[in-house]
């Protein structure tokens, strides 16, 4: 089985939100592959610093099982960037199942794609995010929500659990269980567990 992953990055994006699931999807396998996008190739910093490369440009055709979009202070600048909006759009509308992190909702709430859907969004921007786009059905305590196509997490480091619930799926207990072992990490398997949803602070 070839599951292949693209993940698309921009300036200012949140480390944890990108890395951590691709850390857990990675621990699955060969059989994973990962590819990172932008809206125009090369490096690309992150909201701490460090930069990442990306090796393809989002209008790339080729098509992907999984589409992650990680969130972070950039999305603030990037929500006006029609550019990004319209190439990440299309690339949604060309992937069986498409996942965010944290503020990454907003991006993908922004092409319109999530309108009458449910979804969530870091606590600490949720108003935020929430008036950027009232056409979405947005669920204030939830870890991660699926709806369709789309699945979207909760704040940073809600995108592991996330990413984690995509493995059981796709791959199975055994999979998800030999991934939580491989990381030493503590799942928090349900989704509507959410000891973070009372934060309504708005500088995320």
């Amino acid at each position: 089985m070839s599951y292949s992953i693209g993940a698309v990055v921009f300036p200012g994006f949140e480390l944890l939100d990108l890395f951590g699931p691709l850390e857990m999807f990675g621990l699955v396998g060969n059989e994973i592959s990962i590819v990172l996008m932008a809206e125009t190739p090369g490096a690309i910093s992150s909201s701490h610093g460090p930069s990442v490369l990306a090796e393809q440009p989002m209008k790339s055709t080729e098509p992907y099982d999984l589409l992650l979009l990680p969130g972070g202070l950039g999305t603030r600048r990037e929500i006006n960037n029609e550019g990004f909006l319209t190439q990440y759009g299309k690339l949604v509308d060309r992937t069986k199942k498409v996942a965010t992190v944290c503020t990454g909702s907003v991006l993908l709430a922004k092409t319109g794609r999530l309108d009458g859907l449910k979804a969530t969004s870091n606590k600490l921007a949720f108003d935020w995010v929430a008036d950027q786009r009232p056409q979405v059905n947005w669920i204030r305590e939830a870890r991660w929500v699926e709806d369709g196509q789309f699945i979207t997490s909760s704040g940073v480091a809600a995108g592991m659990d996330m990413a984690i619930s995509i493995i059981r799926k796709e791959f199975g207990e055994m999979a998800c269980k030999q991934v939580i072992q491989k990381a030493e990490y503590i799942w928090n398997e349900e989704s509507n567990h959410d000891p973070f949803a009372q934060q309504e602070h708005n500088n995320g």
